[in-house]
């Protein structure tokens, strides 16, 4: 599967493992269950049980970590452990559903993310503009959806008015500067 990466289309080289058994208790997982050389992206709730287990295989396999986060959960969550996840997804379980916005913001300016920041879910071209200014860099889009035509949502504006994660600044004061 293809998914946008810093405006440009790339493989996608990790896995996705699914959040099942939730509502059962600790989720099923096993690492065994992987192939050694996956690049495993976990949910919480898989990070937050087996944490040791999941940063030990990433020491020995030398593959980097990633966690996604469902859009109802908080990004404190992760506040110690942001600087040794190279990928952090959030999901949008619907498009109407705005709070991965917020997420990907405290996640970029108040814990201090610098790695991927991945969109997935219900991900349409139209939000992609507007996921990028709050610090989304990378972007799983529907299946059913035309990638390359989600590629041209960045050039949908030329310009911004706000201050955001992608511009500090607001309009009024890039002119006075």
């Amino acid at each position: 599967m293809s998914i946008i990466l810093d405006r440009r289309i790339v493989e996608d080289d990790w896995v996705l493992v699914p959040a099942a058994a939730k509502d059962a208790g600790a989720p099923e997982f096993a690492v065994t269950d992987f192939s050694a050389d996956a690049k495993l992206l976990v949910p919480l709730c898989v990070w937050q049980s087996q944490r040791g287990g999941l940063i030990a295989r990433a020491a020995e396999t030398r593959l980097p970590l990633g966690v996604w986060l469902d859009s109802h959960e908080d990004p404190a969550a992760l506040e110690n452990d942001v600087q040794q996840l190279a990928l952090i997804a959030v999901n949008f379980p619907r498009f109407a559903d705005g709070r991965g916005y917020s997420t990907a913001a405290l996640l970029r300016s108040r814990y201090g993310f610098k790695g991927e920041l991945r969109a997935i879910g219900e991900v349409l071209r139209d939000q992609l503009f507007y996921l990028n200014r709050v610090g989304f860099n990378a972007f799983a889009i529907r299946a059913e959806k035309d990638i390359n035509d989600a590629l041209n949502a960045f050039n949908d504006f030329s310009e911004t008015y706000q201050a955001s994660i992608d511009q500090p600044l607001p309009l009024f004061r890039r002119r006075a500067a």
